[in-house]
């Protein structure tokens, strides 16, 4: 997988301005507030991931932002347009690939890869697509003769044959193993390295640490926190763990400062035998923003 095959650069983007600008979103179902006063902002070229569990408002949020549902209150601009009254030209900017798998009946992955490259002024050659994600052996198979992983992969494949602006990925690798997990990362910084927005939800913590130049967690309707992975956990309680074994007594502190903590403990020469420090983690940092540790 090289740059020069997924290049096909977007429209530069405008100078100062961010793909996606939200100010006090709103979506309610009768009595149940799915989205409360929701702001966010991504800026052009970001890699951008949206955690939370579910019944968080991430989906309807993200629905909201590819115009596929009305809100009810706020600002949304995404690549300068309102969503939710954009035309066919601002939705051939936008690339969507959903939790669902594709169900393309009798056809053949090249067909539906075909009939998908024909609809967009500017689509990447759908051969190359399909080798960027694998598919390139079993283009001739028809889709429902392929396994659950191989359609999440025409998914992708059928999101990114427009060249899109701004990708939209809902649980893109569910399905993947671990090789082919991070070779379709690799494919997600290719794509930002040409200017593609990628806009990514995600169950996989690591997958959101490994991509996203900044993650927001919204929990109930609202974004709790927002931050480059490595920085998220300043977010929460930052205080290391230290542990050691005495005996047959296990010692378990938490403090600011770990390594002064190992010093006043050994300071008589005492052995701290298995002595382990951790620091939070991501997956700690996201439990205790969601309000589960």
């Amino acid at each position: 997988m090289t740059h020069s095959q997924v290049r096909a650069s977007p429209v530069p983007a405008p100078t100062g301005a961010s793909a996606v600008h939200v100010r006090g979103l709103t979506k309610s179902y009768g009595d149940t507030h799915a989205v409360r006063g929701l702001d966010l902002d991504i800026g052009y070229g970001e890699i951008f991931a949206i955690l939370g569990p579910n019944g968080a408002g991430k989906s309807t949020t993200i629905e909201i932002l590819e115009g596929n549902r009305k809100r009810d209150a706020g600002q949304v601009r995404v690549l300068g347009e309102d969503p939710g009254s954009a035309g066919r030209d601002w939705r051939a900017r936008i690339g969507i690939v959903l939790q669902e798998v594709s169900d393309a009946g009798m056809l053949t992955v090249r067909e539906i890869m075909q009939m998908f490259t024909s609809c967009y002024r500017t689509p990447r050659d759908p051969g190359e697509v399909l080798e960027l994600v694998g598919l390139a052996a079993v283009s001739g198979s028809r889709v429902r003769a392929l396994s659950g992983g191989q359609r999440r992969r025409l998914d992708v494949a059928l999101g990114i044959v427009g060249t899109p602006e701004l990708l939209f990925l809902d649980e893109p690798t569910t399905g993947f193993d671990p090789e082919a997990r991070r070779q379709f990362w690799e494919l997600i910084r290719l794509l930002a390295a040409d200017g593609t927005t990628i806009l990514l939800t995600t169950h996989y913590l690591e997958e959101a640490a490994a991509l996203a130049d900044r993650v927001a967690v919204i929990a109930a309707g609202r974004v709790v926190a927002v931050d480059s992975p490595a920085r998220l956990t300043a977010h929460v309680d930052t205080a290391a763990t230290v542990r050691w074994e005495d005996g047959d007594v296990v010692h378990v502190e938490r403090t600011d400062r770990p390594t002064y903590l190992i010093r006043q403990r050994s300071r008589y020469g005492d052995e701290l035998a298995n002595l382990t420090v951790t620091r939070p983690t991501l997956e700690d940092a996201y439990l205790q923003l969601i309000g589960l540790a």
